[in-house]
């Protein structure tokens, strides 16, 4: 089966022929403050990463003020806050968006958001970002999907809560409404996820089933989901970014901070390329080495005559003599002449 078509994002190919592309989700870690998601931009970008992504929504576009039971979180890292309260908190302000993509320019890095309604499609597709983000939450939100496929610009979709039914439509939907390509994500909304959930052999699956690129949104600890994830063929890597733990924020407890986020671009564009190809051929890089693999050696001096045995002869390292394989072929043969010990085992020296 063929690989499914590549996209692009701002010039720079995704799909498995290239290395993956890693999305360093900024999320609601800047903690209200303008100045500290300007330094979490300066810093994302001092990563390596691909892209910056952000989120677009007030809380009034998200959600609604209603002191309602299903308004209100249950379980879980926001337990007991409402729906409102925590967008409010969370939310990315409309007006320090052209700010943080100026920011991003001037760092050399692409930047791109997550919409929430119609509106925060608008407000990205006037800055020129080049793609938008599908959370997870909003992948059967198809009205929202369409119309921002219908700006003609890649879409990623997350996947978590979809079953393959909710995605292939998803998917569908995006591309009929224009969308020049798709990415799917795997992803388990869960936060943090574990890894008993992370289910990361999903991604193969999605590979074999939807001609378009997969990766993952990683919600687990650590780096070790995403590297096993381009194991199983992602091509679209997506994680929360910190500046630190230990000051707070909505997401911050499943977040990592730029010295785990830069081993993380370093650790997948690693996994990836040593993926290769099936090989069983001598590699150039391993020709050097050919010599000291196990031959057969002279082990004590042998007199012309005498009768080749265990005793006299071994197979041990450096690689210069006959081949192990032809030890009982040596065996029992006589020397042809007188032999010192550490000779490497020749067909000559054989009567």
């Amino acid at each position: 089966m063929s690989a499914p078509p590549d996209i692009e994002i701002a010039g720079r190919r995704i799909g498995a022929a290239h290395p993956p592309y890693v999305i360093c989700e900024l999320s609601g870690n800047h903690n209200g403050s303008l100045d500290r998601a300007l330094a979490m931009v300066d810093a994302a970008a001092a990563t390596g990463c691909d892209a910056i992504k952000i989120q677009t929504y007030t809380a009034d576009t998200i959600t609604m003020d209603v002191d309602r039971p299903e308004f209100r979180i249950h379980g879980g890292l926001w337990d007991g806050r409402s729906l409102y309260e925590l967008y409010q908190e969370a939310q990315t302000p409309y007006e320090w968006h052209a700010v943080i993509f100026s920011r991003a320019a001037e760092r050399g890095v692409t930047i791109f958001s997550s919409p929430f309604d119609e509106t925060a499609v608008d407000l990205l597709d006037g800055l020129g970002a080049p793609a938008f983000k599908i959370a997870s939450f909003e992948a059967v939100d198809l009205p929202l999907i369409r119309y921002a496929a219908g700006k003609g610009k890649p879409l990623i979709i997350s996947t978590g809560m979809a079953n393959l039914a909710e995605i292939e439509t998803a998917r569908d939907a995006a591309l009929a409404a224009g969308a020049p390509g798709v990415v799917m994500l795997h992803c388990v909304s869960s936060y943090p996820a574990t890894f008993a959930d992370a289910n990361v052999r999903t991604v193969a699956d999605m590979a074999a089933r939807f001609a378009c690129p997969v990766g993952l949104s990683d919600h687990t600890p650590g780096t070790a989901a995403s590297v096993a994830a381009v194991a199983m063929g992602a091509s679209v890597i997506e994680k929360h970014f910190t500046l630190a733990r230990a000051d707070g924020g909505p997401d911050a407890a499943f977040s990592l901070e730029p010295a785990e986020f830069t081993a993380l671009v370093h650790d997948t564009k690693a996994a990836w390329a040593s993926l290769g190809r099936p090989n069983y051929d001598l590699l150039g890089s391993e020709r050097g080495n050919v010599q000291f693999r196990r031959s057969l050696y002279v082990a004590t001096d042998v007199k012309a005559g005498e009768t080749m045995s265990r005793a006299n002869v071994r197979s041990i390292r450096p690689g210069n003599g006959l081949a192990p394989a032809h030890l009982d072929e040596v065996l029992g043969r006589t020397a042809s002449r007188d032999l010192a010990r550490g000779e490497p085992v020749a067909w000559d020296m054989l009567a």
